[in-house]
């Protein structure tokens, strides 16, 4: 937690007090009760009570060996309570003499011990809830960064899976085209070049316009539509206003990438029919694709990286913002992906 955060709870706690002592002389106020110890030494007798105490429980946090804070612990209140009592005999004596009677002798009794004791315990108590108080914030603080660094580990992890992943088959598709000498080869080399420069420069970061996710898609569209004859195989469709909108990278890929590697070629329509619609707070994606004959596709296939660490990386960038349904048929495998923005 930082300083001043500590300096504002620290400013509440006797702001707290000190109105406890005013209520308490207002409630008194009539009845011959005298404030002067109130105003004057209790508050620095409770201050160092309470700073006392609460320096000795901050080495407990600092410190592995509990066996010195325990040792300054019971000497904290082994000596508290005799200095109490005699910073107040010493204050009565010399500056508060004005305030007694001069028939009422000034002698240290068992009340004034047990009113000591007392107060050292209360404040003892205070200083250990604030001191408890301080730690769990920031073990809190300290598990939450670990968490954010686990996350962004995993994330990283994930990430590294679908690049490999989609170069080797690009690159595949590319010395396929060059081996046939096709014309298609040049305008493939260009494609995985704005591809490269996507994935290299665009998505290191954590979010990326929608706009270069989109073109990605395309320009990954258009690479894997070489290798097809039937032009019209796929069907993109972008509804509503993409201008100004973000989402993690790379993330819808590995859905195209699943739909071109087991979807039918065979289809008379459209193989694969996808569908991105912007609405003002969701993002929703749509993927569908015909199934060739005999293939095995299971739920869990998905762009060859699973759909387990699909969904990981969803949880981790979309933690409860996001749905993802997929349907398996005979005939069609189906995914429906909604964001929340």
């Amino acid at each position: 937690m930082k300083l001043k955060y500590k300096i504002l709870i620290h400013l509440a706690f006797w702001v707290y007090m000190f109105n406890q002592i005013l209520l308490s002389i207002a409630m008194m106020s009539g009845k011959g009760y005298d404030p002067f110890e109130e105003i004057t030494i209790y508050p620095v007798t409770s201050l160092i009570t309470f700073y006392s105490f609460y320096f000795t429980y901050g080495l407990f946090f600092t410190r592995k060996n509990k066996l010195l804070p325990v040792i300054l612990l019971v000497a904290v209140i082994g000596l508290l309570i005799p200095l109490r009592v005699g910073l107040e005999y010493v204050f009565w004596k010399y500056i508060g003499y004005i305030h007694l009677k001069p028939s009422v002798p000034l002698i240290i009794n068992s009340s004034w011990w047990f009113n000591s004791l007392r107060l050292v315990t209360i404040y003892g108590i205070y200083a250990l809830l604030i001191q408890l108080a301080i730690g769990w914030f920031d073990t809190q603080k300290l598990k939450t960064e670990l968490l954010l660094e686990k996350q962004s580990g995993e994330l990283a992890l994930l990430r590294s899976q679908i690049n490999p992943h989609f170069l080797f088959n690009t690159l595949n598709n590319i010395y396929s085209l060059v081996y046939k000498k096709s014309d298609d080869a040049p305008e493939a080399v260009m494609k995985m070049s704005s591809i490269m420069r996507y994935m290299l420069y665009d998505a290191t970061t954590d979010n990326v316009l929608l706009e270069k996710e989109i073109e990605y898609l395309k320009s990954f569209i258009e690479l894997e539509k070489l290798r097809i004859k039937h032009k019209d195989f796929v069907e993109l469709h972008i509804n509503g206003p993409v201008e100004g909108r973000t989402i993690a990278p790379m993330l819808l890929i590995p859905f195209v990438e699943n739909a071109f590697k087991h979807g039918s070629r065979s289809v008379p329509g459209p193989g694969i029919k996808i569908v991105l619609s912007i609405e003002p707070r969701k993002i929703l994606f749509d993927v569908t694709n015909h199934v060739r004959k005999n293939a095995t596709v299971t739920k869990d296939q998905v762009g060859g990286i699973g759909l387990t660490n699909i969904r990981r990386r969803l949880n981790l960038l979309y933690p409860g913002n996001h749905q993802l349904e997929i349907s398996a048929g005979e005939d069609l495998y189906q995914i429906h992906l909604i964001l929340s923005t």
